[in-house]
């Protein structure tokens, strides 16, 4: 009975201590601010310490302090039961040290720092709130974002964006998005909803210069178009999940930040980067963690998207886009993950993202609402005010419904449950048979078009009047958003070596699974069975060893190239993000791609020539042992290049691997085993079968010494089969290259 005394007396000394320190920073004749007229739960009802004090510390934004300041979005902290204005606070920073002195609160992207004197006052009541816990789990623990980022206020008008369908017979074209204008500041979070199919990735893409430039209207970054220095300012985070499965949390951040980054920044500084954006966004309990996949386990999906969108923070951008980034998580991960956008815009940035059907709770978080419907713009303005807008045409709920399904329902055109127009209502009783439905309701098309034409008359032109009015930009932020610059992140040297070793980090769990190992293995030992001690220097046993010789040329001209023809059409998706936002030159991607491979294609083959050549009793000699894995490398390498260029040229892998098909077959007919004698004709295909060159190689080594002639085939010197073999592998990676700078990425890049 003694406890309850003792914590009502601890609690009461923390409110005091709550009291004094928020006296102490308001002091000095400073007036009482007012409290804030929007309580949540009612009036009279608790009220909650507001965290927009950090975004006025770093400095609001035009776009933010005017209309939204009545419009403050409330964050719930454990202990606190207060809430106040805190625009009209002098001094902010004293302020929010004492109310995470009492409260226990942690701020974060905005540039806080704690006096190491006070870090004892800032103790939460628990000590079970020194554990970082993860973001799912309901808390954050959070570290301090790096240096201020340009401000761009991104507007957009009348913006119309078409696709032409190229039919069997005719084409025709295709209108995605129609008229859409709207205006995001920094500080500020933009939705975008709307049904699937509307046009809100099209638009998103549009917005962050993705795709090419609009077919009409125009898109403005501080009054300036779109310049590709913007890519250094831009984080764009895909609706998919596009990361490698074998790289943990850490590596996956540490060589993004390494490549993107600038310059001038040391290896550890950026590395530092990387781990304090695991803080930021709760990660440290998993950065030792695999990404994981469809068959390799991993982190969590909410924790992917995370990293996603750690992939794009951590090179501080003004401008970040995120496609349906709650798509596929539960509801507390989404609201999550939108209290990070939310934290982010804070320190300065402006974000725009689309969400597919939002729960209550993220509804109520977004500043501003663009609703589309079938390409065609429904509302746009502040997210609190949508419900009123629709009010005033008609258009209210008849039961308590989430805000985002109510106006999902509009923008697909279904009418039930939401109190009917009178427009609507007189078109349904006149009995038109193409306006009205079995219920009696007004048909999607209708109520589409009564909405569009709503918007337009309502509000759409008191909207353009206000893009359309200069904004007083200092020439400055102009100029940077204009310059043509092209800044990498790190030199072409350090870009290629980064990108070997991520390489070998990820495709070496490929190369070494059991399964590729037994089957080398596997294939080793039945022929070395087959051909047991098969040596001789008699023309049988020559003949005999032919075989296998020519077997070796042809099963290491046929493994590798089924292998290197899905590099790139399995790695297209990531090579279009990462050259969208300019990580590396192609150049350094496509040389570290395939140079990567050559240290691990080597162990398998020299594993594989072990156990054939001295089961089967290939000539005894160390030079002609090591002359043999050189030979049998050179076509491997060979082999190969030709994967990567039809892969390349392609980029499908079912005609990729049917053209593959179809080429090996050849080259192995054309080999030398099967047909000794081949027609004038077609002799040619002889020199451009790396099975041909291997095949002679490998008798010139075994044979050279006894015999001229192998089974109808002259052995030569061997210099014109190397020479042959090198050509084919520089050549067909050349045509590799030049195919992947001759793609299109998606993005626009």
């Amino acid at each position: 009975m003694m406890d309850k005394p003792s914590t009502t007396s601890l609690l009461r000394t923390k409110s005091d201590q709550l009291v004094e320190a928020i006296s102490a920073a308001m002091g000095g004749g400073t007036k009482s601010s007012p409290m804030n007229g929007d309580v949540a739960g009612g009036g009279g009802g608790p009220e909650t310490l507001s965290r927009k004090s950090s975004r006025r510390l770093t400095g609001a934004s035009p776009g933010r302090s005017g209309g939204g300041r009545n419009n403050t979005h409330i964050r719930k902290s454990r202990s606190a039961q207060l809430k106040f204005d805190l625009d009209e606070v002098s001094s902010g920073a004293a302020l929010s040290r004492a109310s995470s002195a009492s409260l226990g609160l942690s701020f974060s992207f905005t540039g806080f720092t704690v006096p190491s004197d006070e870090i004892a006052d800032m103790k939460p009541f628990s000590d079970d709130d020194d554990i970082a816990e993860d973001i799912e789990a309901g808390t954050r623990k959070m570290k301090i974002q790096a240096e201020p980022t340009l401000p761009i206020y991104l507007k957009f008008t009348e913006v119309c964006y078409k696709v032409v369908i190229k039919g069997v017979t005719s084409t025709r074209e295709k209108e995605i998005l129609t008229g859409i204008s709207g205006s995001v500041d920094p500080g500020e979070v933009l939705a975008m909803m709307g049904p699937s199919g509307s046009g809100k990735t099209t638009l998103l893409s549009l917005l962050g210069g993705r795709v090419k430039e609009p077919t009409g209207g125009s898109i403005t970054y501080n009054e300036q178009p779109y310049s590709k220095h913007l890519k250094s300012r831009i984080g764009f985070v895909t609706q998919d999940d596009i990361l490698f499965p074998h790289l943990t949390v850490r590596e996956t951040l540490t060589y993004a930040a390494r490549l993107r980054l600038p310059k001038k920044l040391t290896k550890e500084e950026k590395q530092k980067r990387a781990i304090d954006v695991i803080y930021e966004l709760g990660l440290e309990r998993c950065q030792d963690t695999m990404i994981g996949g469809s068959f390799v386990r991993g982190v969590s999906g909410g924790e992917r998207k995370r990293v996603c969108i750690g992939n794009e923070i951590i090179i501080n951008p003004s401008l970040l886009f995120l496609d349906e980034p709650t798509s596929g998580l539960d509801s507390t991960t989404a609201l999550r993950t939108v209290e990070i956008l939310h934290d982010i815009a804070e320190a300065g940035k402006t974000v725009i993202t689309t969400i597919h059907q939002p729960s209550s709770r993220l509804f109520h978080k977004f500043d501003k609402l663009i609703l589309l419907g079938k390409g065609s713009l429904l509302y746009f303005g502040k997210a609190s005010e949508a419900m009123d807008y629709f009010s005033t045409i008609g258009c209210t709920p008849l039961i308590s419904m989430n805000p985002a399904e109510f106006l999902l329902d509009l923008a697909n055109g279904n009418l039930n449950d939401v109190s009917v127009p009178s427009e609507l209502e007189d078109k349904v009783q006149i009995g038109n048979s193409d306006t009205e439905t079995r219920n009696g309701k007004p048909s999607p098309a209708i109520v589409h078009e009564y909405l569009v034409e709503a918007y337009e008359t309502r509000v759409a032109e008191s909207e353009k009047k206000k893009l359309l009015a200069p904004m007083m930009i200092d020439e400055e932020l102009k100029s940077k958003v204009v310059t043509s610059k092209r800044e990498w992140g790190a030199s072409w040297w350090t870009q290629y070596s980064i990108l070997f070793w991520r390489g070998l980090k990820e495709r070496r769990h490929d190369y070494f699974s059991w399964l590729r190992i037994t089957q080398v293995v596997a294939t080793a030992v039945i022929l070395g069975m087959l051909w047991w001690q098969s040596g001789g220097d008699s023309p049988k046993h020559m003949q005999e060893q032919a075989g296998l010789l020519f077997f070796i040329a042809v099963f290491w001209g046929f493994f590798p190239v089924f292998t290197a023809i899905f590099t790139f059409p399995q790695e297209r998706a990531m090579l279009n993000k990462e050259r969208s936002a300019d990580m590396y030159r192609l150049s350094a991607y496509f040389l570290a791609r395939t140079t990567s491979d050559i240290p691990l294609d080597l162990i398998l083959p020299v594993l594989f020539i072990l156990v054939v050549y001295f089961m089967a009793g290939l000539k005894h000699d160390v030079c002609a042992f090591f002359l043999t894995v050189l030979t049998t490398f050179l076509c491997i390498v060979a082999a190969q290049g030709l994967g990567l260029a039809i892969g390349a040229t392609l980029m499908d892998l079912k005609k990729a691997t049917t053209l593959a098909s179809v080429t090996v077959m050849t080259f192995m007919l054309a080999g030398g085993y099967f047909v000794k004698e081949v027609p004038v004709f077609i002799s040619w295909l002889r020199y451009l079968s790396y099975n041909y060159q291997t095949y002679k190689l490998l008798l010139k080594v075994q044979y050279k010494e006894k015999n001229d002639w192998v089974d109808g085939i002259k052995v030569g010197n061997g210099v014109k089969e190397v020479s042959t073999l090198l050509a084919m592998v520089f050549g067909y990676r050349l045509l590799a290259y030049i195919s992947l700078r001759r793609m299109k990425l998606h993005s626009g890049a």
